[in-house]
């Protein structure tokens, strides 16, 4: 029984936890801890017993090291509808039977199974959190501590430029929105960054205040749901009643967006990356959704708002945000920013 090393099983389990979010369907992950054991029988050995214990699994399931020759993984495909504990269970009693060819049964208790469905409504949460380190491992973009420095520096210096040489900008739009209706100069809204940490999101106001966001909260859930005409717009609703008449050309030249550059500066957004959603939003993505939200800090500009903006069902927009994520780079960063004001300056899908 061949026992995938520990790069090719984190990439075939990448490769199952995306057909489930795809397809809904559910699979677990046994992990079989065996730091201590394996400090005393040696990597050779180890390798032999997590050969025993693949051989003990279905045909179809994958046994692989989690971390090698210390932490075995098992990814069972298909459920049957088994639970958490029957899994466990099971892997124990299999688990124990592989190691009694190799060491003594006392060893057994320096061994420890658990176990991890996905998705499951009742432990999502702790999945999230348990796997946290694993999915940073797992995801597909590969970026270095080193050039995640490199873009926050972009970010920084980036942000710093806009604010002082727009500034006289930012002074005359605060101005117009003052003249022109009543309420604050500054939109805050609760958005949803990276890794799900909640942020206040700042855009200049373009709509009346003290507005009803049903209208939106139904319009998005329609919208992800594809039951949107046409006609109605993608993504932005045409002819929202709620905005101003200066709201309207704040939005269709994006103006609005400006204050971002401070969510920039505090590091709770990047110049490029997917656009944040409304925790309502979020709430109704699908599993392989939320990737565009997890994966990548939210940006002030796209690969979506230069290639699609409104012009794109929801699911193309997703599919260019993880493409973004799977290819990211500075240069790549660069590129999406030379292009922006030419996207901006045409208006397409902006409303």
């Amino acid at each position: 029984m061949n026992v995938a090393d520990e790069i090719l099983f984190k990439r075939l389990l990448l490769l199952e936890r995306r057909r489930a979010e795809r397809s809904g369907s559910r699979f677990a992950i046994v992990l079989v801890d065996m730091e201590e054991l394996g400090s005393r029988l040696g990597a050779d050995t180890m390798e032999g017993v997590g050969q025993a214990i693949g051989a003990s699994m279905r045909e179809t399931d994958i046994t692989g090291w989690y971390r090698s020759a210390s932490v075995l993984g098992v990814i069972l495909t298909t459920l049957n509808g088994a639970g958490r504990q029957t899994l466990e269970n099971v892997v124990v009693e299999r688990t124990r039977s592989a190691l009694s060819r190799y060491a003594p049964a006392f060893e057994a208790q320096h061994v420890w199974v658990s176990c991890h469905i996905f998705p499951d409504d009742e432990s999502a949460e702790r999945w999230d959190k348990k796997a946290e380190r694993t999915l940073d491992e797992l995801r597909e973009n590969g970026r270095t501590r080193q050039s995640s420095a490199a873009k926050r520096m972009m970010d920084v210096s980036g942000s710093v430029m806009a604010l002082l040489l727009l500034s006289p900008l930012f002074l005359s739009i605060a101005a117009l929105i003052k003249l022109t209706s009543k309420g604050p100069v500054l939109f805050k809204q609760r958005r949803v960054g990276q890794d799900g940490v909640v942020f206040t999101f700042l855009k200049f106001r373009s709509m009346e205040v003290n507005n009803d966001p049903t209208i939106h909260e139904k319009y998005i859930s329609k919208l992800i749901a594809h039951e949107l005409d046409k006609s109605e717009g993608t993504y932005k609703i045409k002819d929202d009643p709620r905005v101003t008449s200066l709201g309207r050309f704040l939005r269709k030249s994006s103006l609005d967006e400006l204050p971002q550059f401070l969510n920039v500066l505090r590091g709770e957004m990047s110049l490029v990356g997917p656009r944040p959603p409304i925790p309502y939003e979020f709430e109704k993505y699908s599993l392989w959704h939320r990737r565009r939200t997890l994966e990548a800090r939210p940006g002030v500009t796209g690969i979506w708002q230069i290639c699609g903006r409104s012009r794109t069902t929801f699911d193309e927009m997703v599919r260019m945000d993880l493409r973004y994520i799977r290819e990211q780079s500075l240069w790549l960063d660069v590129k999406i920013l030379l292009k922006t004001p030419f996207a901006v300056f045409r208006g397409d899908g902006a409303y």
